[in-house]
This record gives C-alpha cells, structure tokens and sequence, in this order.
C-alpha cells in the first residue's frame, strides 16, 4: 500500500497493520510525517512539529512489541494534539501572543490517556486565540486553511485537527468543544467529530464543577472515534463530574439493527436563520435513515431559550478565564475575547444562577423529548465555509447576527441542553464545500449515538472522499 493510502486509512486499520506487523511503528510515523511535509505548507493545520520526538516513540513502540509487551489500543498511532491541550515538553500557544513560548512541564489527563494506550504525539495542531471562535486563526501561527477550498475557513476551534485528519497528517486527535469546536470543524474538513456527554471525558480546567467544555475525539471515521474514546474517557477522581463507566466498550462492534428507531428532523431548531444549501444538502440524506428502517418524522424541542443560555455561562467562563490577560496583556488580545470577557465581568451572580436554572429546564425538557424519539437530527452549521479574510459572518439567510457566534446557534443550543452530540459527513454543495449532520441522542448514550452515526457513514461513505489538496 503507497505511504499516502496508508495515511488515509482508517485509525483502526492503521492500528491492526501495526500489531500484525504488516508496517512499523517507525514506518507509519515516517510516512504522516511525509505526508505533513507534502500537505501542511498549504493548509497551516500543524504548528508545531516533534518530528525527532516522534520517530523516537514510535521505534520504542517497536521496541516494546518486540519484546512482547502488552501493547495498548492506540498502540503506535501518530496524534495531532490541539494548540489548547497541554502537552509536556510541547510548546502549547493557546493561539495567544501571550504563551507564544510556552512549554508545559506535565500533559493534560486526555493527553496522558492516549499516550498511555499507545498513541505517540507528532505535533500541536492550530486553534484560534484561546479557541475563541469558528475560524482557526490567531497571531501566532496565522490561518489554517479549508482542505477542500482554501479560500474558505475551516471552521474552529479544533481547525487544524480537522484538516490534519482530512489531510492525512495524522489518524488519532484530541480536540475540545465548547460551542461547536469539535463539530463544526468535522462538518467542514469531512470527518467525524464527536462531543461526549458531559464528563465522559473528565473536564480539565479551574472549573470542572461547572464547565460547558469538553475534550473529546475527531476522526475520519466513526469507528475511529470511538476507538479513540474507549482511552480517553474514564472516571477522574479529581473530576467531580466525571462519570464513573468503564470506557472500553467504546471500542466494541458498532453494528445494529435501527428498525423502528424514531428520530426526529429538524431544519432549523423552530425557525433559526440558516442558508438554504445546508438544509437541501442535508435533507438529500433524510432517506437513508429511512432505508435503515428508521421513523423520521419533523419534530424539535423547544430550545427557545438554549441560545441565551449558553451566551451567560459562555461568557461567565470567559470572564474567568481571562481577567487576568484583560488587566496584564489587553494589547495582545483579539477584539472579540476581549468582548466576551467584557461580557462576563458586567454579569451578575443572580445572571448566572438565572442561566443555570433554565439550562436545568431545558435539561428535562429534552428528557421527556427522549421519552418520545430516540435521536434528533440538525445541521452542524448554518452557513457552508465562509471566507477566510473574515472572522466570522455577520448575516445569515438575510438575518443579521448580533454576536460572533450567533451564526454558531446548532452547536451552542445542543451544548447547553448537555447531551452528546456528533457530526458527521453528510455531502456536499454544489461549490464542493463539506456538510455535517448532526445527531443528538438522550443524555449519556453516547455509544447509542455512534451506533447511529455509523449506520448513515456506512450507507453514504462520504468520508472517503479526499479533499483537492490531496488529490
């Protein structure tokens, strides 16, 4: 197989030729390595390269598989760790100025997980400004560019993991996903990006009583994605939200029969400003769940007041997060992180306790909205990949946005509702620019969700398809 079809194959395959022997741990390295340097001048998705580092896990790997040892999932895999996740000995930016120099002493616990089960670290891949919005661009390192048009965004914040996956530079990510970061990049580099249940993967962070964010998989596949989360979620015991499941059954067989299962559709989540393209993309894919035997009908819950929701406690966390650059770094900061945490510092307590007493009324809304169909379907974005000369849109469908992140709504309001979601590629328009589908199952069934996500992705195979600066 030629080094750049090996690239592109699925993590697990990669993973099965590596215990059988059939490529070394070494060779597989060296070819994404091979692969980055072809591919990466292009599209600005690594940032920063171990390559020396890299090659040196991957021959201990080796090593330890001669030797018989007992050899983790991930045993061997290259992974492309976002700019946010700490990474020890690793320069990690955040994309800021401010920690242009960075080098963390100790890895982040998802981080430690994959490394622990056999993956070896090749690079820091880009994030906008401390993952501040759906354009991966910062001042550090620049914009990272669509694989598939690269005059068009690639979405964020875990920007260049998606492309590094769509690319071929890596099979194995982490990403984080607070509004979108991990879906709306997935959508439009074509891969999968999931956002597990609230504590599946331990929230790492000063605030993990109460966090929005969470870290979790990207991949070309569904069931790279889950093999990926069967390691990095798993009980904390530092976490206090942490959910105490053995995660190993992740990595089982996906298969399943979804005859009757009952998913409600939803175009625009009750009326919400989207571009036509992205529901007459989406709605070209509604028959495959049909053919799967499923009951599609158009349904949505009431998220009327998700959106709102989320904007108090996204900025809540903002303003805790960067106070301290507000007052020592304000020079270095991009005008919209300065916005949010602006926002933040004018809230008061009783705001935030308002915001987290409707996010608990949306939550047992969508628990009784369960009780009636097992899965939602929405879109990840509601506009195709926009521009990269700018930072974010500013109208959507004739509607003009009052935020950054407005144009964000199918992301953030599943966010708030705190139930797992997933995107996944689901076509194309007419321009050739990626589309996601995202899928929301009941709190906590995320290996139910990917079980669905796997069932469309086998019948569309959409993500076979390899963006033009591969080709």
């Amino acid at each position: 197989m030629p080094d750049s079809d090996i690239c592109f194959s699925p993590a697990t395959e990669q993973a099965r030729m590596v215990r059988d022997g059939e490529i070394s741990a070494v060779e597989l390295m060296q070819a994404h390595l091979d692969q980055i340097e072809r591919v990466n001048p292009t599209v600005n998705a690594v940032v920063t390269l171990v390559a020396d580092d890299a090659l040196a896990g991957a021959a201990d790997a080796d090593a330890a598989q001669a030797r018989g040892d007992e050899l983790g999932p991930l045993h061997g895999l290259p992974a492309g760790i976002k700019d946010l996740v700490a990474t020890a000995g690793i320069r990690t930016t955040m994309g800021s100025p401010i920690y242009a120099d960075n080098v963390p002493s100790a890895d982040a616990e998802i981080v430690s997980r994959m490394k622990s089960a056999g993956a070896v670290v090749l690079g820091k891949t880009n994030t906008p400004e401390f993952g501040a919005g759906s354009q991966t661009f910062n001042q550090v390192f620049g914009a990272t560019l669509n694989a598939y048009d690269t005059s068009r965004t690639c979405g964020g914040s875990s920007g260049g993991s998606g492309v590094g996956l769509a690319c071929g530079m890596f099979p194995t990510t982490v990403g984080t996903d607070l509004g979108g970061s991990l879906r709306n990049p997935a959508a439009w580099s074509n891969v999968v990006g999931l956002r597990p249940s609230p504590g599946r993967v331990p929230a790492s962070g000063p605030l993990p009583w109460t966090s929005m964010s969470t870290a979790g998989p990207m991949g070309r596949t569904v069931g790279d994605v889950a093999l990926q989360l069967s390691v990095q979620a798993g009980p904390d015991p530092l976490v206090p939200s942490s959910l105490q499941e053995d995660p190993a059954y992740f990595a089982g067989s996906l298969d399943r029969d979804f005859a009757g299962t009952r998913i409600a559709w939803s175009r625009d989540l009750g009326g919400r400003p989207i571009e036509p393209v992205q529901t007459q993309v989406l709605d070209a894919q509604r028959h495959v769940f049909e053919d799967l035997g499923c009951i599609v009908e158009d349904a949505e819950p009431d998220l009327s007041e998700a959106s709102s929701v989320f904007q108090v406690l996204r900025a809540f966390s903002f303003a805790h997060g960067q106070e301290s650059h507000l007052r020592d770094h304000r020079d270095l900061l991009k005008d919209t992180v300065i916005w949010n945490a602006e926002e933040g510092l004018e809230l008061r307590a009783l705001d935030v306790a308002k915001a987290e007493e409707t996010r608990t009324e949306l939550f047992g809304r969508m628990i009784a909205f369960f009780d009636q169909y097992d899965y939602l379907a929405l879109p990840v974005t509601s506009v195709p990949p926009f521009s990269v000369d700018i930072p974010y849109p500013t109208v959507v469908n004739g509607v003009e946005m009052e935020t950054y992140i407005d144009w964000m709504w199918p992301c953030m309001d599943i966010t708030a509702i705190a139930c797992p979601a997933i995107s996944v590629p689901s076509g194309f328009t007419p321009d050739g620019l990626p589309v996601g589908l995202q899928l929301v199952s009941a709190p906590r069934t995320d290996f139910a969700l990917l079980q669905l996500a796997h069932a469309f992705e086998g019948a569309t195979q959409f993500w076979k398809q390899r963006p033009g600066v591969v080709s």
